[in-house]
């Protein structure tokens, strides 16, 4: 009798075992998913080559033709500043202060390189504030950006290429402000500016118009207070850099010597070589702006080649027929004056949009240069307002009326456009009130902050070198170096 009594036990405890291991066999098979089928893996392929949701057969996995495009995008931004828009504007100043033009470029790569890798990505690509003004903290230090994909913004490009192609935008947005203060303002001063400047203006505005939960990202925010559309920076790049500049130049002076002295450019030769890599770098900033190599970055590439030729065009034109004759000068500043006015407008409007951009951005900011400074007697030294801030204006004030869904679905889209409004504003004409308020909380954000900013810096240390180092140049006296050695 005790023996089947412990044997009927053993039987009962063996059975358990069994049961428990049969259990946890049925739990490691239910935590395995299925392999993708071949129908899940096709449309995997297709979403590839539409820049749509992959679906989890290849999430987290990003598309070499997509990601390769954005690198070469980011490096042609790059290219902009580093030798572009140095060479640009080198050639725009006096000899004396060639290479003090060159040394902040320079500076300003380096500096913005530093402030997005340990805060700027994540204040304007991160999420986890969930605030419609700042982004969030989860990726300082560029801490889990990957070569997977941010979904927020790209299916098939790495977060850690779609980063880098970003901090090209923050790195050149600063650089242009130089174009106003070029030839008297100290080396230091700029330097500093810049490092509280991207704090109070560029990381928040670029995350209100870019960021997944940003107050003006019409496109890609279901519940932005602003349906606004800024297509590559129309608001966060010009404006933003525009109209600082011009605060900036009013409160630190005219150069000495200004409205008395001769102060051409002293080298026409290299304007147009940066005027060439500029032209050339802006199909990154525009066409890969579409963040993917599909419709719409081809779309910005043809608008993007009509809209600067026929500005520049215009421009010369122009003086041709009220000077007289075309320069170089003319033509150099109606490209990128046709380039800044289409950069909000790229991928949202038609080739004749183009045009259309190309003629106002040929016009307006002509006029601005030549008339409204002659008789206003600012010293914008280098036009950065009567391009960047006016053409910035102006372009994204023609978005609102030329943006068609036709070249971009996303904006009619059955997600974030229709919940926000944008669809409705896209099909009825009243897109354009929503960009008059990105463009009013822009100018808000970039006037009272410069003016704050540069009146601390010049009760603390100064936004000017002496009146002797100026007259002697920036180059010899900032950087102990000379552009040309007789």
């Amino acid at each position: 009798m005790t023996m089947k009594i412990l044997t009927h036990r053993y039987c009962r405890i063996g059975l358990a075992l069994l049961g428990c291991l049969a259990g946890y066999t049925t739990l490691a098979a239910e935590a395995v998913p299925a392999a993708p089928t071949t129908d899940a893996r096709l449309a995997a392929l297709e979403a590839y080559i539409n820049n749509t949701d992959p679906g989890q057969s290849l999430a987290g996995v990003p598309g070499p033709g997509h990601n390769g495009w954005m690198m070469t995008c980011a490096a042609l931004v790059l290219f902009m500043t580093l030798p572009g828009l140095a060479l640009f504007y080198g050639g725009l100043v006096r000899r004396k202060n060639v290479l003090s033009v060159l040394a902040q470029c320079l500076g300003i790569t380096g500096l913005v390189t530093i402030l997005w890798w340990a805060f700027g990505y994540s204040l304007v690509f991160g999420t986890n504030y969930g605030s419609a003004f700042l982004g969030g903290s989860e990726f300082f230090f560029l801490q889990g950006v990957t070569s997977a994909p941010n979904t927020n913004y790209a299916y098939w490009v790495s977060q850690n290429v779609f980063a880098m192609y970003q901090m090209m935008f923050a790195i050149i947005t600063p650089a242009l402000i130089v174009g106003a203060i070029a030839e008297r303002m100290k080396f230091t001063s700029i330097m500093l500016f810049v490092t509280i400047w991207m704090f109070v203006v560029y990381f928040p505005l670029a995350h209100m118009v870019w960021g997944a939960t940003g107050l003006m990202n019409g496109v890609w925010n279901a519940d932005a207070r602003i349906a606004a559309i800024d297509f590559a920076g129309g608001t966060v790049v010009h404006m933003s850099s525009g109209w600082t500049a011009l605060v900036l130049c009013l409160i630190l002076g005219p150069r000495v010597g200004f409205g008395r002295e001769k102060m051409a450019p002293h080298s026409m030769v290299l304007c147009m070589v940066g005027t060439g890599m500029l032209y050339v770098g802006w199909y990154g900033f525009n066409a890969g702006s579409a963040v993917a190599a599909d419709g719409v970055s081809s779309n910005a590439f043809m608008t993007t080649t009509l809209a600067a030729a026929v500005a520049g065009f215009v421009w010369g034109l122009i003086e041709k027929i009220f000077r007289g004759h075309a320069s170089i000068l003319g033509f150099c500043s109606g490209i990128v004056a046709g380039l800044v006015v289409i950069t909000p407008a790229a991928g949202f409007v038609n080739a004749t949009g183009a045009v259309i951009i190309g003629v106002f951005a040929g016009v307006v900011p002509y006029l601005f240069v030549t008339l409204v400074k002659a008789k206003l007697g600012y010293d914008d030294a280098l036009d950065t307002f009567g391009v960047h801030a006016v053409g910035g204006t102006l372009g994204a004030l023609l978005t609102g009326f030329l943006a068609t869904s036709e070249v971009n679905a996303n904006l009619i889209s059955d997600g974030y456009a229709k919940k926000n409004g944008l669809a409705a504003l896209v099909t009825d004409g009243g897109l354009w009130v929503e960009q008059v308020k990105a463009i009013g909380i822009t100018l808000v954000l970039s006037l009272v902050a410069t003016v704050v900013i540069a009146y601390a810096l010049k009760a603390v240390i100064g936004l000017r070198p002496t009146e002797e180092v100026e007259r002697q140049g920036l180059d010899i006296n900032e950087h102990g170096e000379e552009g040309y050695v007789a």
